[in-house]
């Protein structure tokens, strides 16, 4: 007998209590901000959107209304917004998914309130053809508003913490999706805002539904080994809480472990186990100190904890006196504790402190102070305008923009001077022509080589912090293709762009002009349906492109005559090109049930293909993407491109999983480190070979000084046989870790 379903039953009563508490628990966040008439105000925006949202559920069952109270919650309480984002947050999904209009809310909370929602209102209909999706253009049109209104990003940032802090009722391929999008754009958006707290957060919460498996592991390990840190930042900190008391300081210290993102990075990139890494935690020193003196008194507590504990010199991070771009103040040295172990200390004040938790966002607490927050205020307005500068071209495909944008979130900064002395922040990684167009667009563009510390350097020389660097331009000069291979950043490569587009425009008018003196000639009238005819001859994708080719040369009279010769011919019926909205239809097709990719006996004919850049093998966590002229090309979920193209083109992923796989290898590689012993190469290759039948393609092993490094490419038949050959590789004597590796 089958069990019916039943519904959950909705307690409407209950639910009522519920969302009045978390009301007065929002109010509670907002009071020390509220003004006279704050209140009021927010009560009416959350009385508009209680109504708008009153028949609305998630997908977990609770009310819609949950949502952006939780929203607007983060934004008082955690980031340190006033009314005005409360009021915003509480209506940011109104316009979107209600009835209520931008009209209705311009009428109710005026103007500036409007233009907030609006820049957080997604856009709505079908993606670009070509190449832009709907993801990025509505990324681009939040970043439009964020240039006039910087509480547009922060709000949307809350709204995306929220999200995913509530993403387990979403399905799977869901919530890959958009943990995907977190890593690949708010992530990296939260870090150059200074949310440091709120990066963190968004980085864990991404690798909870990237990477599963492992973030439960490390979380487990951080877990278990909470009681033993304690004791260890207790003894650590015990000798220096009393001289610190001795000399008036009032200090509060905290001991912080990493963040689980950033220690899987340190395991993805170094190859190492979570055991091998000796940084877990940093102690954190925060000084309740005036304004005026906390960059003395946090040298002097350096003074203090580097007498008792002994430094490494060269992990010493000044960034009082040079703060990091996006406001980040503090000071870091790394000591030798106590038992022997590496200890990361950080000083800071209070203010600092509240700072990098908080980003750009709490700079205004400290407005009334002159010497504590002009530079702040500076460093955001720079990069506000570097963001106008962006967008000024509107031709710019939203795809290459995200990616230009992209490039300078998560960058190091250098410091680099002008011969005058100077100072200007660039991504490490800059170039001399970098450089040049961070001074002027001007100067960039007539640049045609540059002295670093008085030598002469060419456009693609890399700078280095400290550098002094002088620009050398000619009125010759103009900027070329291969400009945009010399530099890295968003401006240098968007002004780079703009200015090869306008050389390409008039060389397009030049070959307009040359192409109608080509056409009388032939006594051929010069019109709309003949243009288009002849660029459709040529198969070009606009009659720009086949402007530009004219001027070229590298369309020729002889093209014409050809054309000329088979236009009233009788068409040739030509097979079409299918468009990719076509190819999408196909390969999910329109019943129910049929939008999977199932990978094995039953996929005879969609034409599939296991990705390069992952090689993903049966059992890996995958998904498929749909390309025009390849067919399907499979990734795994962790391959290093899947958070881009997720992010980027949602609309061609697919579905995919493996079913009943017949015994067929699969290429896949292992790394092998360990001490060099005899006969230890022979025991890990009976194993590969003997115990597990698995065949291998090549074999290669390096020894320095008793450590021996080893990659072995081999053929398995799914992740489960790879893991347990893995496992046996573990128990050899001598070898000290083993991993999997792209066989490329």
């Amino acid at each position: 007998m089958a069990i019916k379903k039943t519904e959950p039953i909705i307690n409407i009563e209950e639910e009522r209590k519920e969302i009045l508490k978390r009301y007065r628990g929002l109010l509670k966040a907002c009071k020390r901000k509220l003004e006279k008439g704050d209140k009021e105000i927010i009560r009416k925006a959350f009385n508009v959107a209680l109504e708008a949202h009153k028949d609305m559920r998630r997908k977990s069952g609770e009310p819609y209304i949950y949502h952006p109270i939780g929203v607007a919650q983060i934004c008082a309480e955690e980031i340190g917004l006033g009314t005005t984002s409360v009021v915003c947050a509480l209506l940011h999904d109104t316009v979107e998914d209600t009835e209520v209009t931008l009209e209705d809310v311009r009428g109710m909370f005026g103007e500036k309130i409007a233009a907030i929602i609006d820049g957080l209102t997604k856009i709505s209909g079908v993606f670009d053809k070509q190449t832009n999706t709907l993801q990025s253009e509505n990324f681009r049109k939040m970043l439009l508003t964020l240039s006039d209104d910087i509480r547009v990003i922060l709000i949307k940032l809350a709204d995306r913490l929220h999200n995913m802090r509530t993403l387990d009722a979403m399905n799977r391929e869901t919530q890959i999706r958009i943990a995907s999008e977190t890593l690949y754009l708010y992530g990296p958006l939260a870090h150059r805002l200074g949310l440091n707290a709120i990066k963190s957060e968004l980085e864990d919460l991404g690798l909870k539904y990237t990477e599963t498996a492992l973030y439960s592991e490390i979380a487990q390990k951080l877990k278990d080994s909470e009681p033993e840190r304690k004791k260890f930042i207790q003894k650590f900190i015990q000798p220096i809480n009393e001289i610190l008391e001795e000399q008036g300081f009032k200090v509060r210290v905290i001991g912080r472990p990493k963040s689980i993102f950033s220690i899987y990075n340190k395991i993805k990139l170094k190859g190492v186990p979570y055991e091998e890494i000796f940084d877990i935690f940093a102690i954190r020193i925060i000084l309740n100190t005036l304004i005026e003196n906390e960059k003395a008194d946090c040298w002097r507590v350096y003074s203090i904890v580097t007498d008792f504990y002994h430094p490494s010199p060269d992990r010493l991070r000044d960034w009082i006196s040079t703060p990091k771009a996006n406001g980040y103040e503090s000071l870091h040295t790394t000591v030798m504790g106590p038992d022997g172990k590496w200890v990361e200390v950080q000083i800071r004040s209070e203010k600092m402190d509240d700072l990098a938790e908080k980003g750009f966002a709490a700079h205004w607490k400290y407005k009334d102070n002159p010497s504590g927050i002009t530079n702040k205020e500076n460093q955001l307005e720079d990069w506000l305008r570097k963001i106008r500068e962006m967008l000024e071209n509107p031709d710019n495909n939203a795809l290459d923009f995200i990616e230009d944008f992209k490039l300078n979130l998560f960058a190091e900064e250098i410091f680099v001077f002008t011969p005058k002395g100077e100072m200007r922040t660039l991504p490490i990684g800059s170039t001399a022509l970098d450089f040049a167009f961070e001074i002027h667009t001007k100067v960039g563009e007539k640049c045609i080589g540059a002295k670093v510390n008085h030598k002469l350097v060419p456009l693609s020389h890399v700078v280095k912090s400290g550098d002094q660097v002088e620009i050398l331009t000619s009125t010759k000069q103009n900027p070329k293709e291969d400009w945009l291979s010399y530099v890295i950043t968003a401006r240098a490569k968007s002004k780079i762009k703009s200015a090869l587009k306008e050389e390409k425009r008039k060389a397009a008018d030049e070959g307009r002009e040359i192409l109608e003196r080509k056409f009388d000639n032939h006594k051929i009238d010069f019109t709309v349906k003949n243009i288009n005819s002849f660029q459709l001859f040529m198969r070009l994708q606009s009659a720009q492109e086949l402007f530009y080719r004219v001027q070229l040369g590298i369309i020729t009279i002889k093209n014409i005559k050809t054309w000329i010769k088979e236009k009233d011919l009788p068409k040739k019926v030509l097979k079409k090109e299918p468009s990719l909205e076509q190819v999408i239809n196909k390969v999910r097709g329109k019943k129910a049930g049929e939008d999977a990719l199932i990978i094995g006996d039953n996929l005879t004919k969609i034409v599939y293909k296991l990705s390069p850049c992952c090689n993903p093998i049966p059992g890996d966590d995958v998904f498929g993407f749909i390309t025009i002229n390849e067919g399907i090309k499979i990734h795994r979920v962790n391959c290093p491109n899947a958070l881009q193209l997720m992010s980027n083109y949602a609309y061609r992923i697919v579905k995919a999983r493996w079913t009943g796989q017949e015994q067929i290898s699969f290429l896949s590689g292992i790394k092998i480190t360990g001490i060099d012993e005899v006969g230890l190469v022979n025991n890990i290759t009976k194993i590969i070979s003997s115990e597990l039948n698995v065949n291998m393609r090549s074999l290669n092993f390096d020894t320095h000084d008793g450590i021996f490094e080893g990659r072995i490419m081999l053929f398995v038949y799914d992740s489960e046989h790879l893991t347990n050959l893995i496992k046996k590789l573990k128990k050899v004597n001598g070898v000290l870790s083993v991993s999997r590796i792209n066989p490329n």
